[in-house]
């Protein structure tokens, strides 16, 4: 994992030393990506809170989906090629700053927020790879086999316990920037007003879901914390089953998925509209 890490950071950082040109293509790229996989996650969901079919699924179900349309190898190696392009802009945000982010705590937890983005993505990356060929994305479920490596450490319930505070942040962090909009400052002033106006609401709309999911995701490991048991640690799907299997669920998970559409859309946006500053 380390050598990955270490790879696709070198990668970013001489991507970007050639300058914009080559960086922002790929994060345009990238945000497609990323878009496509969170509008395919939500219409599925959305099928099945209004019981059409469909069906609950993470960013690895979203993969398979992808490869099981006609020409699916192809548009898997489209997808995984964004990903990647996405993943190298994360590390050009985690190691140079475009964003300005800065050295102080807030800013070094947000670039290391970006570098924990990008092995996310770079792995499912891997995965649609893997799926292209040799037809498997992997068995098992990461969440919890990670979560079991670090439940065999030495205060391994508490390094557990850590992470699922940190999702849960995550989470409020995705509402924080609901609330304030701050996404919209990254946007370039090629915007109608209109644009503008739609891309702030559907952004505040798909951030808040994915906030919802978060705080789910995190409560799973605090509660595999809690009871030392890898197996309570779940990731998205799990998530967006738990919100169907509540009072009114499928209208708690139908607003859900919508968000993720919207959440799709909002990636779709920024590929289109965001202010890239490589230097």
């Amino acid at each position: 994992m380390a050598t990955m890490t270490d790879t696709i950071s070198s990668g970013a950082a001489n991507a970007a030393s050639k300058g914009k040109g080559w960086v922002e293509p790929l994060a345009r790229l990238g945000y497609v990506a990323k878009g496509v996989v969170y509008t395919i996650i939500g219409i599925l969901a959305v099928q099945v809170a209004w019981g059409t079919g469909g069906s609950i699924q993470g960013s690895q179900g979203a993969i398979k989906t992808i490869a099981s349309q006609p020409f699916g190898s192809v548009l898997l190696i489209l997808t995984a090629l964004g990903l990647v392009g996405y993943v190298t802009w994360r590390f050009v945000q985690a190691v140079l700053d475009p964003d300005n982010k800065g050295t102080d705590a807030t800013g070094l937890v947000k670039r290391v927020g970006y570098a924990v983005s990008g092995v996310t993505y770079a792995l499912l990356a891997f995965s649609a790879v893997r799926l292209v060929l040799s037809g498997s994305s992997g068995g098992g479920n990461a969440q919890q086999t990670w979560t079991a490596r670090l439940l065999s450490q030495p205060f391994g319930q508490w390094l557990v316990g850590i992470v699922g505070a940190i999702i849960i942040g995550v989470g409020l962090y995705h509402f924080y920037r609901a609330y304030k909009a701050s996404f919209m400052k990254h946007y370039n002033n090629d915007m109608s007003a209109q644009e503008k106006h739609w891309a702030k609401r559907i952004g505040r709309f798909g951030l808040s879901a994915r906030g919802v999911t978060f705080l789910i995701i995190g409560g799973f490991f605090i509660q595999a914390a809690r009871q030392s048991d890898a197996s309570e640690a779940q990731g998205l799907d799990a998530a967006l089953t738990t919100l169907a299997q509540q009072s009114y669920g499928p209208w708690l998970l139908g607003v859900v998925a919508l968000g993720f559409v919207a959440y799709g859309i909002y990636c779709f946006s920024r590929a289109r509209y965001r202010r890239f500053e490589v230097h």
